[in-house]
């Protein structure tokens, strides 16, 4: 729903148009926006569904796109969902509690490892955008 609002918005429009100005190839920019609103308001599944719809237009506007490509894009998004599980993600807390560690400990090790996850796919689906 939140996605939505954002392509009527406009929004998704006005990105294209400053990435296209950045020079930012379509999956770094992908991989940034979404990490970026997994941070601000915490969850992986909005992240990852409102950093599909605001990029969106900018893959529409990019000719030369594989199908390939376009998978890439799909795995940087979800990469940049994963990445900085904080105090804001319910998954956070839902591991800390469960495994009764102090908000300290989780941070030390869920937030490293699911920062790790993201940043080293992004890395094999940069590297593969690069290579095919």
């Amino acid at each position: 729903m939140f996605g939505g609002v954002l392509r009527a918005s406009g929004i998704g429009e006005a990105l294209s148009s400053s990435l296209e100005s950045t020079g930012l190839p379509v999956i770094v920019a992908a991989f940034i926006i979404a990490t970026a609103l997994r941070v601000a308001q915490g969850s992986a599944t909005v992240a990852l569904t409102t950093a599909a719809a605001l990029i969106a237009p900018t893959v529409e506007a990019t000719s030369g796109l594989s199908v390939i490509d376009l998978s890439l894009i799909v795995i940087a998004i979800a990469c940049g969902s994963t990445v900085l599980s904080h105090v804001n993600d319910s998954g956070f807390w839902l591991v800390g509690r469960f495994l009764k560690m102090d908000t300290a400990t989780t941070l030390r090790t869920w937030t490293v490892m699911e920062t790790l996850i993201g940043v080293i796919g992004f890395a094999f689906a940069l590297v593969l955008s690069l290579v095919l």
